[in-house]
């Protein structure tokens, strides 16, 4: 009788260091939480913040680590270890730590407190699949990585009981959400079916080899375009962003700006490992689809971003606007996907995503709170003559806003430059010249919420403004979300020089 002994791949657990302390955290505050009656809520807060920056520190030393030995395949080659994976681990990170401590303070402002614990979790859990996107070096943990960020998104999306709106919210991003998971699907088959693999390694091998006859290219190519299809949904990439608006203005205001940030972040990290590690071959087929999709993007983005009235839609739109210059960085990066030197569109667009998740989360902090309870006073009305009443948090705001139009000594300003730099290095004077005319048909956008902080007087009869409170932790998120803002907007050269390193 002969004995199989089925062996799995080997697991360097100290490698998956950082998800791991995510996924326990994430575990931990789920159990401690449904154990303990009387469970602290806002040690919820901390155990989920402290989470963040140990993978953090963490991932640090493992930036030190690939420096000195190269990147690392894990888990059967499932996913991938390298400069970008730990770049995008400390940017979602990030993300989930800042955005969790606004959180808190409105949870008890809604008088939320009981739900603190499922909702942190599942900040860890949307962080999970932000960073396995990114990290997947096959397509069906991507798909994985993807699903356990949307479903983590759908629950936080409609989170608030009380509020009509983000149950529609919820319902909506779910059931779109659902069909563009599925076109993602099918496009990981029709790959599948052309190339006999979904390793990103074996498909580059698969394509070496393979002769290209009529049905296996096009299967190549409609499997390629409806990859792109369920990643563009998810980064807001118009045609594809008809969910955002609804989705940004129903939310919770703290999971507006978190869905702004490292949902997109995992997003565009997955179309750039996917383009240009899995499917280096097809540049020429697919760069013309970005070209469309950056313009389109830019132009819809800025253009209804100057028409809103709600603040939060305002938002909305700006995010797809950023997804437009992001997309710009990304059409330079197809150029040439046989390097990822400095100055290419990787670094730009990666830049560009850690610089525009901390300024949007400060943001969102902000309109968090000017909303007051039920988080209904987000029109561009419940902004005026805030200057006059709460100076610093005007201040605060305006900052933010001059960043993200792009004004010199500000990150905003790095970020933009970075991509359109690339843009025009690859040559691409078409899409680099749309960028920058976008930017500035964006800024009268901020010029008009700016107005109205400043110059404005507050609504007639309106003696609820001294009411507005600024929470100790939302506070210092919008703090550090001001000093980071101006610190890289003056002296961007370390950040720049961390990031020409992917």
């Amino acid at each position: 009788m002969n004995d199989t002994v089925l062996r799995g791949p080997a697991v360097q657990w100290s490698s998956l260091t950082p998800l791991l302390i995510l996924l326990g955290a994430a575990v931990a505050l789920l159990v401690a939480a449904s154990l303990i009656p009387r469970w602290p809520q806002r040690l919820s807060a901390w155990w989920t913040a402290g989470a963040s920056l140990a993978a953090i520190v963490v991932s640090f030393f493992q930036w030190r680590g690939i420096s000195d030995d190269g990147p690392r395949s894990l888990v059967g080659d499932a996913l991938r270890l390298d400069h970008f994976t730990i770049w995008l681990t400390v940017l979602i990170c990030i993300a989930v730590t800042l955005s969790t401590l606004v959180t808190d303070d409105y949870l008890r402002r809604e008088g939320l407190d009981r739900l603190a614990p499922e909702v942190f979790g599942l900040y860890l859990m949307a962080g999970i699949g932000a960073i396995v996107m990114g990290a997947a070096n096959d397509l069906v943990v991507l798909f994985l990585g993807l699903e356990i960020l949307s479903l983590s998104l759908y629950v936080l999306a409609g989170s608030h009981r009380r509020r009509r709106a983000s149950q529609e919210s919820a319902i909506k991003y779910f059931i779109l959400g659902g069909v563009a998971s599925a076109v993602f699907l099918y496009g990981i088959a029709l790959l599948y079916g052309a190339a006999g693999t979904t390793n990103y390694t074996n498909i580059v091998v698969s394509f070496d080899k393979t002769v290209a006859i009529d049905r296996s290219e096009a299967m190549a190519l409609a499997g390629i375009a409806l990859l792109l299809v369920g990643l563009a949904f998810k980064a807001a990439a118009v045609p594809f962003h008809f969910w955002t608006p609804d989705v940004y203005q129903g939310a919770p205001t703290p999971v507006a700006g978190f869905m702004a940030s490292a949902a997109k972040a995992g997003a565009f990290a997955a179309i750039l490992r996917v383009l240009i590690t899995a499917l280096p071959h097809w540049s020429r087929d697919y760069r013309p689809i970005v070209w469309v999709l950056a313009v389109l993007t830019l132009a819809v983005g800025s253009v209804m971003a100057v028409v809103q009235t709600n603040v939060k839609r305002m938002l909305a739109f700006s995010s797809i606007s950023h997804a437009g210059f992001v997309l710009v960085g990304v059409e330079a990066a197809t150029h040439d996907t046989t390097r990822l030197a400095p100055g290419d569109g990787v670094p730009s667009s990666m830049l560009y995503l850690m610089l525009y998740a901390v300024l949007v989360i400060g943001a969102f902090a902000v309109v968090t709170v000017v909303g007051r309870t039920g988080d209904d006073a987000t029109d561009l009305a419940g902004f005026r003559g805030l200057a006059k009443q709460r100076p610093a948090l005007a201040l605060a705001m305006t900052v933010f806003l001059v960043a993200q139009a792009g004004v010199p000594l500000t990150s905003g300003f790095v970020a933009k430059f970075g991509v359109i730099r690339a843009a025009v290095n690859e040559h691409s004077y078409a899409v680099a010249i749309i960028a920058m005319v976008a930017a500035v048909i964006a800024a009268f956008l901020y010029l008009r919420i700016m107005l109205s902080m400043w110059t404005a007087d507050p609504e007639p009869g309106d003696d609820t403004r001294e009411a507005v409170r600024v929470p100790v932790l939302t506070g210092v998120v919008i703090g550090i979300a001001v000093a980071v803002t101006l610190v890289v907007g003056v002296a961007p050269g370390w950040v720049v020089d961390l990031s020409q390193r992917l």
